[in-house]
């Protein structure tokens, strides 16, 4: 039985390492490395994050046994303490702002009551129609409005009124109003998954990414550019022959590679929307912060990512992010505003990134991943699945596919 898998991101490397146990397993990859957007590149010997700022942890105990026994053992990662702030009103408060209104009351002790009053009456079992209304019915109106609101409307580049709210479920800490309280007294604390983090000894996650490549059949430089089916058998470029054929490449691509794809389908995928983003490196004063975030419009930046926290010994060095295509020179400017900033030291601007949950996101990613269902293609993963996925919920996905085939191949 031969498995192709197009991708060699963390989902591809996942399901290839689980199922090269028991079938011939090869992986079209169409850059020269693997590692997909989590992958790092070396700039003056500092482990840069050109897409996010890829860590690890799990609240799925079959994911951190397949990371810790079977990938990177447990003894080669230090664990981090989460430390995030966002930056409101020209103050530093504790991340998630939530929990943090006895800190805004010290500035503006009016709007720290609203927010008190408008979380302590918002009907958190309304349903919601879009991100908008969720952000109120979950915080109430003051929480929304400051917040919630302007600062997704900057990462998203779109009013979340014209948003699905699909993708907020397990990525925002949710209290209820007993924790919520406990915040106002200062007793509540980030409790979610990633509250902490584990990160290489090595100070590099491409560790981690090269271990979980280990041993695989991957064929690098490989553009895909034709699926086909014949007989009992899926054909790639007129070269790759399998009896599987597993996606993890961007459902909005794959489509259009597929020999006689209905048109409906075609169009369905064009859909699709992402955002891409830009980041710079930076020379940066030292914090033990881990993560910055930023709703107002004074810089181009939704967060900065501290990476030099990550590491042992920490150092100074901070990635800042801003959706879409920005030119070096706008996010350099942007940049010297903040004197926390010294020198800029790369650049990087991606292609895909972050999915977007518009009004076309729920039909059609589903009449998409329904034809492939159809024609027997599997399709797993951050941008296969066209959902907004850690790294923990790629694996996730592929110890779910890789039981379901054994099961299936039986």
């Amino acid at each position: 039985m031969k498995v192709g898998i197009l991708g060699a991101g963390v989902t591809g490397l996942s399901i290839g390492r689980l199922l090269n146990k028991k079938y011939t397993v090869e992986i079209l990859e169409r850059k020269d490395v693997s590692g997909g957007i989590a992958r790092t590149r070396k700039v003056d010997g500092i482990a840069y994050h050109q897409i996010g700022g890829h860590c690890f942890n799990s609240k799925y105990k079959e994911v951190l046994d397949f990371v810790f026994n079977e990938v990177l053992p447990i003894d080669q990662w230090n664990r981090i303490k989460r430390k995030s702030t966002i930056h409101f009103k020209q103050h530093e408060i504790d991340y998630p702002i939530e929990y943090s209104i006895n800190q805004i009351f010290q500035f503006d002790k009016e709007l720290a009551i609203r927010m008190t009053s408008d979380f302590l009456t918002a009907n958190n079992d309304l349903e919601s129609t879009n991100l908008d209304e969720w952000f109120r019915n979950k915080f109430g109106n003051a929480l929304a409005e400051e917040y919630f609101i302007p600062y997704n409307t900057k990462i998203w580049g779109k009013e979340p009124k014209d948003m699905s709210p699909v993708w907020v479920e397990d990525k925002l800490p949710i209290p209820d109003k007993f924790t919520f309280f406990e915040g106002l007294i200062n007793t509540a604390k980030d409790n979610m998954p990633h509250a902490e983090f584990y990160y290489p000894k090595s100070n590099d996650q491409n560790t981690f990414l090269d271990a979980l490549a280990s041993g695989l059949d991957i064929r690098f430089n490989t553009q895909i550019n034709s699926i086909k089916r014949k007989n009992t058998k899926w054909i790639v470029n007129d070269l790759y022959e399998y009896d599987i054929l597993i996606n993890t490449m961007p459902l909005n691509m794959i489509p259009s590679f597929i020999d006689e794809c209905p048109q409906d389908v075609l169009d369905a995928a064009a859909k699709l929307k992402y955002n891409k983003v830009s980041n710079i490196l930076w020379k940066s004063e030292l914090t033990d912060k881990t993560w910055s975030y930023h709703p107002d419009k004074t810089t181009v930046f939704h967060r900065y990512i501290h990476i030099g926290s990550f590491y042992k010994p920490t150092s100074g060095y901070t990635i800042t992010e801003a959706i879409g295509d920005k030119t070096e020179d706008e996010l350099i400017e942007s940049g010297k505003k903040d004197p926390f900033l010294k020198d800029p030291i790369a650049y990087n601007k991606s292609e895909h990134a972050y999915v977007v949950f518009d009004e076309n996101y729920a039909s059609c990613t589903s009449f998409v991943k329904n034809y492939l269902k159809k024609m027997g293609i599997y399709t797993i993963g951050r941008f296969g699945e066209w959902q907004y996925y850690n790294m923990d919920i790629c694996i996730k996905s592929s110890l779910e596919l890789a039981k379901q085939l054994n099961a299936e191949l039986k």
